[in-house]
């Protein structure tokens, strides 16, 4: 059942609905125009510019390491971001309250943390308490505990919007709260979440972009580094080049994940069933740890 918050406009609103789109439509075309007008007239439309991947082998092998760099990085950083955020989740849904407890206030400090302190706490901070870690892993440990505390909220949520009725009858049938959770719970948790698992996931791959800080290898700092070498006047093509890149990689993780539902859902044989993160129908009994 949809909720419609207000009418819908009648003619004379949709007429100046129309007229405001086309006015805004036209101000972002003479914004572009403007824009390549005024990018041609400093020579940053020169081919020459442009071909720099082409001329330069050396320059294609550097963006190529940075981009498997990062991809290492957030592979790692998700593998081990949804195993937190599995058990996160798992302890916050307890009944006993000396594991729900710790778990809320673990996913609340992670949370409340700017992922940029977290990454310069694994590699400064641990430094000091005797644990030396390489920037990859210090990458990776800031990576896995925001994007952890993260998405153990967003599979929390997708438990709470299942029926209770399962748990129950799983809890009749003589199963335990491991079971429960990780046979019925958990699973419909994932599909039901998967859109916002996934964005979360996306951003978590971008984010492996602040590795530069602590002089990770990644591809934003491969870029950086070439724009360094062979001026400033190579900027607009090489981080454009590393935009495109950026937009396929994320885009690819997008399309395969939808791949990887439809797929499910056909040997299911259901349809999707997308819930908001805030949704909530009816409190689910906790999980018994």
């Amino acid at each position: 059942m949809s909720l419609q918050m207000a009418d819908p406009p009648g003619p004379r609103g949709r007429r100046r609905i129309l007229i405001a789109s086309l006015l805004a439509g036209a101000g972002l075309a003479a914004l572009a125009v403007l824009a390549v007008l005024r990018l041609d007239d400093a020579g940053q439309l020169d081919p020459k510019l442009w071909r720099v991947l082409l001329d330069e082998p050396d320059l294609r092998t550097l963006l190529w390491e940075g981009l498997l760099d990062t991809l290492r990085a957030a592979a790692t950083g998700m593998v081990l971001a949804i195993v937190l955020g599995t058990l996160l989740a798992f302890a916050r849904l307890s009944k006993r309250p000396a594991v729900r407890a710790p778990a809320a206030a673990i996913v609340e400090i992670l949370r409340g943390l700017p992922l940029l302190m977290l990454i310069f706490f694994a590699y400064l901070g641990l430094p000091a308490l005797g644990l030396e870690l390489s920037a990859f892993w210090a990458l990776v440990l800031g990576l896995t505990a925001y994007n952890g505390a993260v998405l153990s909220e967003i599979f929390r949520a997708g438990v709470l919007s299942i029926d209770r009725g399962q748990t129950e009858a799983a809890e009749a049938l003589g199963l335990r709260g491991t079971q429960i959770f990780l046979s019925i719970q958990f699973p419909q948790a994932v599909r039901r979440m998967a859109p916002t698992l996934v964005s979360q996931l996306v951003t978590l791959l971008k984010d492996t972009s602040l590795g530069y800080v602590i002089g990770y290898t990644e591809l934003l700092r491969q870029g950086r580094s070439a724009v360094e070498v062979l001026g400033g006047r190579y900027a607009l093509p090489l981080y454009t080049t590393l935009a495109v890149i950026y937009i396929i990689v994320n885009g690819s993780l997008s399309l395969t994940a939808r791949w990887l539902e439809r797929r499910q859902n056909v040997r299911a044989g259901r349809s999707p069933l997308p819930v908001d993160v805030g949704e909530n129908p009816g409190p689910v009994p906790a999980v018994r740890i």
